[in-house]
């Protein structure tokens, strides 16, 4: 039986690294030209197809997700060190969205398949780089560049390892609550499942997805 499972997070690639304003001073060399240093990339983020998870459920209480920005350039002509890249692993057959413009970005297809999501701010120059024949003590740097910020919508379609059948009432939604992390709704009287919930069980590395299915008797999903 086939369910969707949706969340909705934000990302924030990392910010460029700002240009370093230098200038050469040695004991024999006290009026040096330009040292500063380049900044470093900020940190870039990718999505990766895993073929062992099956659920969204990760992201429905960790919805940020942060590259790190690039470090400042420094003199001696230092640059500055790039971010690593962060990368967030998710299921495969997720279909990716920018919620802001409902571009469909990309589906994960294949196991470790990667997907550049968002790009990280460029590096900033260091004054060494506009050193010229007419201007050989230049102050000028630049800032690095803001990284890629979105919103993005996950949209996952689910293949369920179990399904739970039997009459309204018999105990399928507090089975479902004791095994898993679900909480579909429990009462005594017949006809509280209206619609099919899912639920995750972890046995060590493996996880199995069961589904809670309405009760077997004509108009049971309606309540009537």
């Amino acid at each position: 039986m086939k369910f969707v499972d949706s969340a909705s997070i934000r990302i924030e690639a990392g910010k460029g690294g700002a240009g370093c304003l230098g200038f050469r001073r040695e004991k024999y060399i006290p009026d040096g030209g330009p040292d500063g240093g380049d900044g470093g990339d900020g940190g870039h983020i990718y999505f990766r197809g895993q073929e062992g998870l099956n659920t969204l459920s990760e992201f429905r209480f960790n919805r940020l997700f942060r590259a790190k920005n690039g470090q400042p350039g420094q003199g001696q002509n230092k640059r500055g060190k790039s971010a690593v890249h962060l990368t967030v692993e998710i299921p495969l057959g997720t279909k990716v969205y920018d919620l802001e413009t409902d571009e469909l970005i990309g589906e994960m297809i294949e196991h470790d398949q990667i997907m550049l999501v968002a790009k990280g701010g460029f590096h900033g120059l260091g004054n060494t780089r506009f050193k010229s024949s007419i201007n050989r003590a230049p102050r000028k740097t630049t800032p690095g560049t803001p990284g890629e910020a979105r919103e993005i919508g996950l949209e996952l379609s689910i293949m369920a390892d179990i399904g739970l059948l039997g009459m309204p009432n018999a105990g399928k939604s507090s089975l479902i609550r004791q095994i898993s992390s679900a909480r579909p709704k429990v009462a005594d009287y017949p006809f509280t499942t209206l619609h099919p919930s899912l639920g995750v069980v972890s046995l060590n590395d493996t996880h199995i997805v069961m589904a809670d299915i309405p009760g077997l008797i004509e108009d049971a999903s309606e309540g009537v």
